[in-house]
């Protein structure tokens, strides 16, 4: 590929590109440890974004700026870290490669147009990075593949590129491949090129390989050019090819940088980047360049996102125009108590500019705390961003990333239209938040502020889901994995001065009677003046599971008058509201009031509540009186060498497997009923069982009998005030 090189890009200054052809907007996945942020540190370094790499390990990196990030040394946040080669700007967005963070990498790949792929050379494929390639299959996202940390001793890059041919399919093909390995690399070798890339003198030298590589060279790049040839449009080529015509390098150039636009070929490339114990040169930034500006496709060769107006009606056929309707979506929102709010935004159509008035739209995430809203509101200044630093932008063009001020009402996934013809973008795809985490603040003054912090962390991360639980009076924060739960904690803490602590999960339990039993409720209070007088005689009978509630009125020659039965029957539903035993709800039972005493004077509507009360009471001391656990039924889809222990394991969670059904690509669906106290925690032992590849959900079925043994217990925990 041509060399297109040049350091336009100097530090302090935003980069700008001209047109929407220039622009490329590229995702670094994988997984945590892989090396994205080091390999965004050198391309900044490469291409003079900044004057010397940082290093993850000083938290000096442009993406790791969060205390979090910095202390943890690992990425946390979706960050964006623009530069420029030649021409072309390049809005390289590192994600994080931790599970629990998967919102941010889902955000990150909605603001691209292409993904980069990093393996370590160390440590291979691991299952959330054959997850996240599926899902680039499936909407048609162009890809590469880039091995990193070729340089190590236990690296080895022949292995790694067969573990993702056989992860990722057909099309993955290495372009180089390194010469030398552990402290002896030297450099890559071109395999189209057939030419040799030295770096051991730290500057990139071009010369002839050696003899001992030419076998070598041969076979690789016969497996290359066959590969590139399946996927040209020429279909003489290939018979030219098999004929022994030696095919122009610059023809299968044009053709790779063709196949691997439209997500149909997946180059590999080596990089290694000196840190820590190895020094040695960087290696292989301008052939990873040359891939990003050269064979990923523009924000005009991908497609945009479903677009409908706010009202209703068709979608709308939208393109890459600066001048076109102005659509844009907010990828990441973050907030700060000093700065306020400020929004990464991905432009699609149109231009947004500074002080301009847009309309926010944000809809279908109301199950998460966010409620649908459509307002207008006035843009603030617009910056590009370099980690932490942001650097005044004059516009942002469709194709382009930047972020944007004192949008107040914006949240994560918000589209921002003109506000005569406004327009919402269909969302991305989100995972369901599965871990409860219960807390309650430290202290009054916490407690004061923690309502609007919770509400500013809910704005900005669509995985997290705010519970308010009115029947257990907790608060739970619904996340993706503890790493994400401590996450949320620690920024209440430092970002926003609120102390939480974690306490045990409540689950919602509820009461039923074991047996028929006959109640009396007698509520006679006469000491002089206008007395109280409301006696009944209830029957209380269980009904089946889900069965609910019954009132039976039986009552013959006006014992109890007409006007007070009513009464009674509000009396013993808000006793079932208070529980008889244990203080949880009272359900699935049948009453029945057949007998009362009434007084002409002193019997109201009062008394007769309280009398029905007391009759429930009553009956309820007559025969044992049963709690109910909610039971779920779960979904779990694992790959298939995990369905026998993940089976185990349910059955050992007192769950019932109803049976499980094969999914292409080698997964299975395992459906079971289990109660919702053995998988308060299932979230994080079901990524340790299937090493961070399967998923499930959950939706309450029913409620049923706790065991005596497990109830007997939560009586006693009751009773010590736990």
């Amino acid at each position: 590929m041509a060399d297109k090189g040049g350091h336009p890009g100097a530090p302090g200054r935003a980069p700008e590109a001209g047109q929407c052809d220039r622009v490329r907007n590229v995702a670094l996945v994988g997984h945590s440890g892989a090396g994205k942020t080091t390999l965004a540190e050198a391309l900044l370094a490469a291409t003079g974004a900044v004057q010397r790499p940082g290093r993850v390990e000083d938290g000096t990196t442009v993406s790791d700026f969060d205390e979090v990030e910095v202390r943890q040394q690992r990425s946390v946040n979706l960050a964006l870290a623009p530069f420029m080669y030649g021409d072309i700007k390049v809005n390289l967005i590192d994600t994080p490669g931790y599970a629990d963070f998967v919102g941010d990498l889902r955000a990150g790949l909605r603001a691209a147009d292409a993904a980069l792929f990093v393996i370590s050379a160390v440590d291979g494929i691991d299952g959330l990075t054959r997850m996240l390639w599926e899902e680039c299959a499936a909407v048609g996202m162009p890809r590469a593949v880039v091995i990193t940390k070729i340089d190590q001793q236990r690296g080895d890059f022949d292995d790694v590129v067969l573990s993702c041919q056989d992860a990722f399919g057909e099309g993955v093909l290495p372009c180089y491949f390194p010469v030398g390995s552990g402290d002896g690399l030297k450099g890559l070798m071109g395999l189209l090129t057939q030419r040799c890339f030295d770096y051991s003198s730290g500057e990139r030298v071009e010369c002839a390989p050696d003899p001992e590589f030419v076998d070598q060279i041969a076979e690789q790049r016969a497996a290359l050019i066959e590969g590139i040839i399946q996927e040209s449009e020429d279909e003489t080529l290939m018979d030219r090819y098999l004929s022994g015509e030696e095919i122009d390098v610059k023809a299968l150039v044009e053709d790779l940088e063709t196949a691997v636009a439209r997500g149909s070929f997946y180059p590999v490339l080596a990089t290694s980047v000196p840190h820590g114990d190895h020094p040695g040169p960087v290696v292989g930034m301008r052939e990873l360049l040359e891939v990003v500006t050269q064979a990923f496709p523009s924000p005009l060769e991908h497609g945009i996102p479903p677009v409908t107006p706010v009202k209703g009606g068709p979608p709308k056929e939208l393109r890459c125009d600066p001048d076109g309707p102005l659509v844009a979506e907010v990828v990441k929102t973050t907030s700060d108590p000093y700065v306020g709010r400020i929004s990464l935004v991905r432009v699609f159509s149109g231009t947004l500019r500074p002080d301009m008035t847009v309309h926010v739209s944000g809809h279908g995430l109301e199950d998460r705390g966010h409620e649908d809203h459509d307002v207008d509101e006035r843009v603030g200044a617009l910056t590009s961003p370099l980690g932490k630093t942001q650097r005044t932008a004059t516009a942002c063009r469709a194709g382009d990333v930047c972020a944007v001020a004192k949008l107040a009402r914006a949240e994560t996934g918000d589209t921002l239209s003109d506000p005569a013809a406004p327009m919402v973008m269909a969302p991305w795809s989100m995972p369901d938040p599965l871990l409860p985490v219960a807390i309650r603040a430290r202290s009054k003054a916490d407690e004061d502020k923690l309502s609007q912090a919770l509400g500013r962390l809910v704005a900005e991360d669509p995985t997290l889901r705010l519970e308010n639980n009115a029947e257990t009076r907790q608060l739970v924060l619904w996340c993706m994995g503890e790493a994400h739960a401590d996450v949320l904690i620690e920024r209440l803490r430092t970002r926003y001065g609120v102390e939480v602590e974690r306490v045990d999960l409540r689950i919602p339990l509820r009461e039923t009677f074991g047996g028929k039993a006959k109640g009396l409720g007698r509520h006679v209070k006469q000491s002089g003046g206008h007395g109280q007088y409301g006696i009944c005689h209830i029957e209380v009978e269980p009904l089946p599971s889900g069965g609910g509630f019954e009132f039976v009125d039986k009552i013959v020659g006006g014992v109890v008058p007409r006007q007070f039965i009513p009464s009674v029957e509000k009396g013993v539903r808000q006793q079932m509201a208070r529980g008889v035993h244990a203080g949880y709800p009272l359900v699935d039972i049948k009453v029945t009031l057949y007998d009362g005493k009434a007084h002409s004077v002193d019997s109201s509507d009062m008394a007769f509540q309280a009398a029905g009360a007391l009759g429930l009471k009553d009956a309820a001391s007559q025969v044992p009186v049963l709690l109910l656990e909610p039971v779920d039924e779960l979904s779990v889809l694992v790959a298939d060498e995990y369905v026998g222990p993940v089976m185990s394991d349910l059955t050992s969670r007192r769950g019932r497997v109803l049976g499980s059904q094969s999914v292409p690509g080698g997964r299975t669906m395992v459906k079971a009923e289990v109660p919702q106290l053995e998988v308060v925690r299932y979230a994080i032992d079901l990524r340790s069982m299937s090493q961070g590849t399967g998923t499930f959900s959950r939706a309450f079925l029913r409620y049923e009998p706790l065991p005596a043994h497990l109830a007997d217990k939560l009586a006693a925990e009751d009773a010590g005030g736990g």
